[in-house]
């Protein structure tokens, strides 16, 4: 055993070592538990020579991740429990021998939550053993990059030891994905090598992963880990494998002709009929289908037509994977469906009701939807892009770390239509385009920086961590593979420039090469790493070494660098499991390849300018989430800033719906109802517009919930329409305001609907104003109006009441100007204005009593208490949270602020202009929470660049 490898093997012995004996009880890490552990494996004659400082510094920050509990939504119909009963029966060998396998490799914490989701996705399936046919579809929510392999490895291991007998992973639609999926069950499940090496006349599968802890355990695989591994009927006959035996399982590509191939294999082992459809089955032989990426490709985007009482057209034709995944289910009797996503939007639009006579029910997760919370060591949209708090959406606030860098060379001007420049916006010849800087044939400033980070990084990294590691840099500007071949040559040039002048000096350029390296180092590395010091804390982030030792290391660690382009076209492949021995530094140039699961291992560096018209398209192409461990403070993201703010707004809406996901198991709720809270969430509107259908007719509800405008046109005389239209209306109300103790400003009671409703209809909202679109108000007030709702209003004219804030009046009325900082804050004026947040937490509190307050603030206790998340050193809130706030206004009762804010603190506009109005509405919770209808092709989707679809 080598130094690294005894070093890892230790690492685990320690972990369980310090693991408490009972699953529920409470882990205490002292430092002197620590070193107690670490003292007791290092004497073993085994572990001589491991180094226990070494050991004691892995384990303190292994140990000091924190793991959140996971939440359910599940339905129980036809479901007979099964696991609690018989789990003392079954024999975990599988299970265990994956989880020793873990412990080299995970922290404690990330192993006991594994453990924890995947014995509750169990037994939501059905036993195995359970007489008579059934089917169980269910879906899984992660993260991006967050370990959702390891945990449906996880699930394969215990439904083997439990009974399934095939397992189907449908992985992605790229030969190179299939190939990584594969080798990881080689590793976690099947613990050999499926790639068969020969050895005179026989074949020989060499052991790997847990298989090198015990061989002993033995299952079979219809499809192997090369390029063209994928199942093929003739081998899988060769092979003699067949259903029903060891666990069997096949790895394969969401592809027509590869899934019309299994389905005709499995069709060949059928013994059963049905005799009112003639679907033919296996009876006896029960499966698990992983559906991988399950948003990608498995969704039927058909439109399936309903008669006015809901019934479904039964011979509707859908698209060809989705038939072809509901024809293999079909194939069995007894069927569990798991699908995995980090982005589900597309699954909850997939039709409960939804079904055909040939192929049965589609795909909707009706069994239970499981949302897996990451640890506290995954680097989130969250955390590279801050979350602003209570003060925008009720969140936990978020400080962002200090990764991202705004690229603004890319085009020769900052226009959206930009035709010209290295890789502008608004391409004029797509597949035909030439990537030049300045008219010469090199890549911009901004990129260069880049990969000398990247260099800088690879560097650091080899002082800070011990034995071989991968290193990637991620180059991601455009989707057409000939211009991609092009940035490739342009990078591979400046590599090799770099390389020259480390190698055999300058040649009278300056500054030289090192002073490049020296200045990005201290004007960027050191003060980053200090800050992601600060926000993250001492065990997230080491200390930076000294420039002295990391300047020695640069043109070696350049010589090591590949240049690698990954997309339809290219033969490069990226080799990491060929270079595990030696760590591979890669720079990968990519697009759609890039976009969907494949795994570049060590990320740090990442240049982005590609567009999208998705919402979980954006979130799918952000490979630099992940686990960052030991070098956090290294990772950056060159992106423009228009996805900066685009990006912020998806991290926002991913938290909001994460906690309504929370909200809504604390009530019990099931996988339809968060479907329709999904689809009708005003935040969700972007993403839902481009996951439906053009004209499909989709819902949505503001119950329990605000809309905000944080979206405006620079334009003044724009907006001085609506400051004219609202000054008017204020003017118009009867009766005067009255001023609150609970809020700067002018409170107006007893205001109708129906005035409320001619502001709506007077005010103009910009196009991107997604959360105060004054159409759906409107539609919704006058719904919620006929059943006797949101009929008694009052309004707020905010007023800052800060001694600075400048003087205006409005409708006769003294008032403060308001301060909103613009976000992201560097803004072309040619862009919107946009804000990160308009409405208060305390304005919203404006028409409540004290005791509606009060009992606001002890549901926002007892909600705080019931959350398995907290932790026991958090305080209990103070003061009343938003959504508890909400529930306890009167459902007649609406609230409207306005925002007047002050101009002179954005750029671009003349001097003087009217103040900008901000519009707000705070909606009570409603019983009769009927959504509205509105027409996808109506609602706005997100400015990008490449119209696409994947």
């Amino acid at each position: 055993m080598d130094d690294e490898s005894k070093f890892k093997t230790a690492l685990g012995m320690c972990q369980m070592y310090l693991r408490p004996p009972a699953s529920g009880s409470s882990t205490f890490h002292t430092p002197l538990a620590i070193q107690q552990a670490v003292e007791a494996i290092t004497t073993m004659s085994i572990f001589s020579g491991v180094d226990g400082a070494r050991l004691s510094a892995e384990l303190e920050m292994r140990l000091t991740v924190y793991a959140p509990f996971h939440r359910t939504l599940g339905m129980d119909t036809n479901h007979m429990a099964w696991l609690p009963s018989k789990r003392g029966q079954i024999e975990w060998r599988y299970w265990d021998r994956y989880r020793l396998y873990l412990e080299e490799r995970l922290p404690d914490a990330g192993i006991r939550s594994l453990e924890r989701v995947t014995d509750d996705i169990l037994a939501r399936l059905e036993d195995p053993a359970r007489p008579g046919d059934w089917d169980r579809r269910g879906l899984v929510m992660g993260h991006v990059q967050s370990g959702k392999t390891a945990n449906y490895c996880g699930l394969i291991c215990k439904a083997a030891d439990a009974g399934y007998k095939v397992i189907i992973v449908l992985s992605g639609i790229h030969n190179n994905l299939r190939s990584q999926t594969q080798i990881r069950l080689d590793e976690g499940f099947l613990g050999f090598t499926s790639e068969p090496r020969t050895s005179g006349s026989q074949q020989i599968f060499p052991r790997a992963g847990v298989g090198l802890l015990d061989g002993t355990i033995h299952a079979n695989t219809g499809t192997n880990r090369t390029q063209t591994g994928d199942f093929n009927t003739t081998v899988a006959n060769q092979f003699g494998i067949s259903p029903g035996g060891l666990p069997l399982l096949f790895v394969v590509k969401k592809n027509v002709s590869v899934l019309n191939n299994i389905f005709g294999w499995i069709q060949s082992y059928a013994d059963a009929r049905e005799s009112e459809t003639d679907r033919r089955f296996v009876r006896n032989v029960p499966v698990l289908v992983i559906d991988d990426e399950a948003d990608l490709a498995s969704v039927d985007t058909r439109q399936q037509m309903f008669d006015e009482y809901g019934n479904p057209d039964l011979e509707h034709e859908p698209t060809k994977i989705n038939k072809l995944i509901r024809k293999i289910l079909q194939s069995f009797g007894k069927v569990a469906y798991v699908g995995y996503t980090a982005t589900p939007f597309a699954n909850i639009f997939i039709h409960d009701r939804g079904v055909t006579r040939e192929l049965g029910a589609d795909l909707f997760p009706r069994s239970f939807i499981v949302h897996i919370p990451p640890p506290s060591n995954y680097l989130s949209p969250a955390r590279v892009f801050g979350i602003k708090g209570e003060e925008d959406t009720g969140l936990e606030a978020v400080e962002s770390l200090p990764l991202v860098r705004i690229v603004s060379d890319h085009a020769r001007s900052n226009a959206i239509d930009e035709q010209h420049g290295w890789m502008p916006p608004k391409l004029i010849a797509r597949t035909g385009h030439i990537p030049l800087f300045n008219g010469e044939h090199r890549v911009p400033p901004s990129l260069i920086e880049a990969m000398m980070g990247f260099i800088l990084t690879v560097a650091v990294r080899r002082l800070r961590e011990h034995g071989p590691h991968h290193n990637s840099m991620l180059i991601h500007v455009i989707r057409y593979t000939a211009v991609q071949n092009l940035v490739a040559e342009q990078v591979q040039l400046t590599l090799r420039d770099i390389v020259q002048r480390l190698r055999y000096g300058d040649g009278g350029r300056t500054p030289t090469i090192q002073n490049e390296f020296k200045d990005l180092w201290f004007r960027d590395f050191v003060p980053t790493s200090k800050e992601c010091h600060r926000i993250a804390g001492k065990d997230a982030v080491p200390p930076l070494h000294e420039w002295e030792k990391v300047a020695p290391l640069l043109r070696e660690v350049t010589d090591s660098i590949h240049v690698k382009t990954i997309n339809g076209s290219a033969g490069d492949v990226l080799e990491y499991e060929e270079h595990r021995v030696t760590g591979l530094n890669a720079i990968v140039i990519g697009g759609d390849k890039l976009s969907r699961g494949l795994t570049l291992e060590g990320l740090s560096v990442s240049y982005f300018l590609r567009a999208s018209q998705m919402y979980d398209t954006l979130m799918q192409m952000g490979r630099w989430f992940g686990y960052r461990d030991k070098y956090l403070d290294l990772c950056r993201l060159y992106t423009t800033g228009e996805l900066l703010g685009w990006f912020t707004h998806i991290a926002a809406a991913s938290e909001e719906l994460q906690r309504d996901f929370q909200y809504m198991a604390h009530v019990h709720g099931t996988p339809e109802d968060f479907g329709l809270k999904v689809r009708s969430h005003p935040v969700m509107l972007v993403t839902s517009a481009v996951k439906m259908r053009h004209g499909t007719e989709m819902t949505l509800s503001f119950s329990g919930d605000i809309s905000e405008t944080i979206c405006f046109y620079r334009d003044p005389v724009w907006i001085g329409r609506n400051f004219s239209a609202v000054e008017n209306w204020l003017a118009a109300l009867a009766g005067r305001p009255t001023k609150t103790e609970k809020s700067n400003g002018h409170l107006w009671h007893d205001v109708g609907a129906r005035e409320i409703l001619d502001l709506i209809s007077a005010y103009s909202t910009h196009e991107g104003a997604y959360r105060a679109n004054t159409t759906l108000l409107t539609r919704y007030i006058k719904a919620k109006v006929e059943q006797s709702e949101l009929q008694d209003w009052k309004v707020l004219l905010c007023s800052s009441g800060l001694k600075k804030a400048q003087p205006a009046i409005i409708a006769g009325l003294d008032i403060g100007l308001i301060e909103r900082a613009p976000y992201p804050k560097e803004q072309r004026t040619e862009d919107p204005l946009t804000i990160r947040q308009l409405m208060s937490r305390t304005d919203e509190l404006v028409d409540l009593t004290d005791e509606q307050i009060e009992a606001a603030r002890k549901l926002t206790v007892d909600n705080w208490k019931d959350d398995p998340d907290r932790k026991p050193e958090d305080p209990p809130p103070k003061d009343p949270g938003r959504r508890e706030a909400r529930q306890f206004r009167p459902k007649t009762n609406g609230l409207l602020l306005l925002y007047p804010l002050n101009p002179s603190q954005y750029v671009g506009l003349p001097h003087p202009t009217k103040p900008i109005i901000g519009l707000a509405i705070s909606f009570p919770t409603s019983d009769k929470a009927d959504p509205i209808s509105y027409t996808v092709n109506n609602i706005y989707t997100l400015r990008g660049g490449d119209d696409e679809s994947f």
